[in-house]
């Protein structure tokens, strides 16, 4: 169910055109100078809503949505840029009307505009409260109340957020390659030293004293052995060794590097010269 909102309750409204498209929110609402009646809001749009563009309130309504309007997204994006200094001027006002193919309304002779779209009940907006009997003394401090509100948040004490980006740095595990343990046979030549004996024969004379018998002519002979020892070759296998695969942490440093972007501010005047 559609609401009734003050004037000064717009600021910071929610504006949607007739195609649920949302333009950006009220930054100000703008009195007619003949009935002190809410003629036009401007939107903020753009980037942080930096830029202002003037919507008609012809025939808008309030919801719990926000202000509804009957300009589509387009045309408000195409709407003439005019500096949003508190007043319109009968010239300004012109081409706005004419932008958004607007009868320009005019004035009748009890001193009320008279909008020929027939939108408005004596001169007064009944979407926008003005035609619950309220006096215009009161209509018109909620009119100039808004008007306060929203230059206000002009003057610089609502600001603008400057943003950057940063590298946020972390680690993850990942897989490098893999190291396998294998066992294989080789075969090598081994020389080695061995110690060996053998038998020799050695001839002994002992000589015999005078005098003793026993001794006769003929044919002899005397049949010794001889040994000796011979390297024998065995094989055996022993253990010489375990051998087994771990794995341990090294921490090292690596530098990393990356782009980001961060927002800064420029102030210009009319001129383009830069301010400080």
């Amino acid at each position: 169910m559609a609401k009734t909102m003050q004037p000064q309750e717009l600021i910071d409204s929610a504006v949607v055109d007739p195609a649920g498209n949302k333009l950006g929110k009220v930054g100000n609402v703008y009195l007619a100078d003949t009935t002190h009646q809410p003629e036009w809001i401007t939107v903020k749009t753009g980037l942080f809503g930096t830029k202002e563009s003037f919507v008609p309130l012809s025939g808008a309504h309030t919801d719990k949505d926000g202000v509804h309007v009957r300009v589509d997204k387009d045309a408000v994006s195409d709407a003439p840029r005019i500096d949003a200094d508190g007043h319109l001027s009968p010239e300004e006002s012109a081409q706005l009307y004419q932008h958004y193919g607007l009868p320009m309304p005019r004035t009748s002779p009890d001193g009320r505009m008279d909008d020929r779209t027939g939108d408005r009940t004596q001169g007064r907006n009944p979407a926008m409260g003005g035609a619950d009997g309220r006096g215009r003394s009161e209509m018109d401090a909620a009119g100039k109340s808004g008007m306060d509100k929203g230059r206000r948040g002009k003057s610089g004490q609502d600001g603008m957020t400057r943003s950057e980006e940063r590298l946020n740095v972390g680690t993850e595990q990942v897989e490098t390659g893999h190291v396998r343990l294998r066992k294989y046979v080789i075969t090598e030549e081994q020389q080695v030293t061995v110690p060996v004996r053998h038998e020799e024969v050695r001839i002994e004379r002992e000589p015999i004293k005078d005098g003793q018998a026993g001794g006769e002519i003929g044919e002899a002979e005397q049949d010794v052995v001889l040994h000796a020892e011979k390297p024998v070759v065995r094989k055996e296998t022993v253990p010489v060794e375990r051998v087994r695969l771990r794995t341990e942490t090294v921490t090292d440093e690596q530098t990393v590097s990356g782009k980001v972007r961060k927002e800064q501010f420029e102030v210009t005047d009319d001129e383009g010269k830069h301010r400080k």
